[in-house]
């Protein structure tokens, strides 16, 4: 497969006359809880020649390709993504720290991680993986069956969100780097790593009776940090000239021939 996301890629910088800087697994794959079915959720930053930036007009910075049943490729532009770093916009930081990686050419990545710490905004991604869990929980968890797989879609944004709180720095990806650093041994994790080993061997669609303990773990649990972000404060110094001039370096360094 990834020959084919490295072709798909080739194709897209033929295509629209970009350059692809970076290239990863962004879905269930990369969290570590893949089904047999599961699909490839690539993710990419992109960089269009110098005349694309030297516009007046407002020009899309986003490419989407057709989904089909194996692949879902989309990427970002490469100020777009800029931007959004400086917001510490979660999937963006996802991506950056993606054990699947299909591609990766320049710098521009190592430069990002060298700077995430001045960027990383605990209360953004809080937020973000705290709003996560709740819509998850309330559109799948509520009722007494459920189906395995929307466990994982509530309990690793709750797990992003203890870490977080813990360690204030950006969550693993892995979801389970997540359980074994954050849970104790005892039935909680016992019967979370029941339902994983089950998901990744297929089960993950059967209707059956919710689990109580993580149920309620995850009930108290966003209930908890619902208080916790109340009163989370974190500022950051402005960093948008480090960016600025950041874009300027990959720019000149992919189109140099220009």
């Amino acid at each position: 497969m990834k020959e084919k996301i490295l072709a798909e890629i080739k194709r897209i910088e033929e295509q629209y006359e970009v350059k692809v800087c970076y290239a990863v697994e962004s879905g269930s794959r990369a969290w570590g809880f893949p089904s047999k079915d599961s699909d490839y959720d690539v993710r990419f930053i992109y960089v269009h020649k110098k005349n694309w930036y030297l516009s007046i007009d407002q020009k899309r910075d986003v490419i989407e390709l057709p989904i089909n049943e194996l692949l879902d490729i989309n990427g970002w532009e490469l100020s777009k993504a800029l931007r959004l770093f400086k917001k510490s916009n979660p999937p963006l930081m996802e991506w950056l720290h993606s054990g699947i990686v299909y591609y990766q050419a320049y710098t521009l990545v190592d430069k990002m991680k060298a700077i995430q710490e001045k960027v990383f905004l605990p209360q953004s991604a809080l937020f973000h993986y705290l709003n996560m869990a709740k819509g998850n929980f309330r559109d799948y968890l509520h009722r007494d069956q459920v189906k395995i797989k929307k466990y994982f879609y509530v309990l690793r944004p709750i797990l992003a969100c203890i870490w977080i709180e813990k360690h204030n720095t950006v969550p693993p990806i892995e979801f389970q780097i997540l359980v074994e650093e954050l849970l104790d041994e005892g039935q909680l994790k016992h019967e979370i790593l029941t339902l994983l080993e089950r998901k990744i061997r297929g089960d993950e669609l059967n209707l059956e009776q919710k689990v109580t303990v993580i149920n309620d773990f995850i009930k108290r649990e966003i209930n908890r940090l619902e208080e916790y972000t109340k009163i989370l404060k974190v500022s950051k110094e402005d960093i948008t000239p480090k960016l600025d001039q950041l874009f300027r370096e990959v720019l000149e360094e992919v189109w140099t021939e220009y």
